[in-house]
């Protein structure tokens, strides 16, 4: 996505399609989310045939679904949206109280975009949605990037610079654990948030990078925020980074859109307090 695309969607009234079986859940998050997303235009659904329904007479900027529906499921609520919106790219979230059980088995297809674990609370579910549907800089946020291959390096910098965001490269997780060392034990960690591959031609890959900020330096995922970029598609490799404490994932190739919305998300999500849940 360009520049040019996410000023287009920052001037444009956000259309949100919000699918629930309670209706009270789609009123408490149409609510949320016409406060705190400017000019947003809710679209609540009961089901997978209101959604089709709804979608056949308008197109939505951005969809959230519940895991269980009336009709069947948020994933194929997320499908429907596939087969039926038109749209070259509509993301679809799913909000869930067992969307990080779904996240780490790998259930969810490629036709859900992302998730929301419900358990972060109203607020950041509306930092979350405002991401994609009008995503906002963060000045001076840091994201600390491991890459050992310059190309994919020069092209990943270029996408979060564009978007505000100051960079530091290292080749290697030793350069990088150097820089997080001198900042060990201080109130400033050294970044904001870090962003690395996993596979890395160094002694040390992204695993062991990982592995030493939640063990050794004992940063959990809101102190200091960890994305990790993949192209493995083995499911249980992936399962086994969320679980080891990668905040999420980026599947490669890299789509912009995403890795921006995802590192904002997180940074936002990492500064904001603590939350009460969503009800369900």
């Amino acid at each position: 996505m360009t520049s040019q695309d996410l000023r287009h969607l920052e001037s444009a009234a956000p259309r949100i399609m919000v699918v629930d079986g309670s209706k009270l859940v789609r009123k408490l998050i149409g609510d949320v989310l016409a406060r705190e997303v400017a000019d947003a235009v809710i679209v609540p659904c009961g089901s997978i045939a209101e959604a089709r329904a709804a979608l056949a007479n308008g197109a939505v900027d951005l969809v959230t679904t519940s895991l269980v529906l009336p009709d069947g499921d948020g994933i194929g609520l997320a499908h429907a949206v596939r087969e039926t919106s038109g749209q070259a790219y509509v993301p679809v979230i799913v909000v869930s109280g067992d969307a990080q059980s779904h996240l780490e088995s790998r259930r969810f297809t490629e036709d859900v975009t992302d998730y929301f674990d419900k358990a972060l609370g109203h607020k950041a579910l509306a930092t979350f949605i405002r991401g994609y549907v009008q995503p906002q800089p963060i000045p001076g946020a840091r994201v600390l990037y491991v890459e050992d291959s310059k190309v994919v390096a020069l092209a990943t910098k270029r996408m979060l610079e564009r978007h505000g965001l100051q960079v530091l490269h290292f080749i290697g997780v030793e350069e990088a654990l150097e820089h997080l060392e001198a900042h060990r034990g201080q109130e400033d960690a050294g970044t904001d948030l870090v962003l690395t591959d996993v596979y890395l031609k160094g002694k040390l890959d992204g695993n062991d990078l990982l592995a030493r900020l939640r063990n050794d330096f004992g940063y959990g995922k809101r102190r200091l925020p960890v994305l990790v970029m993949t192209g493995d598609a083995n499911a249980d490799n992936q399962s086994a980074l969320l679980r080891a404490g990668a905040n999420d994932l980026v599947l490669k190739p890299i789509e912009e859109r995403l890795l921006v919305t995802k590192t904002l998300f997180q940074l936002r999500l990492s500064r904001m307090p603590e939350q009460r849940t969503l009800d369900a």
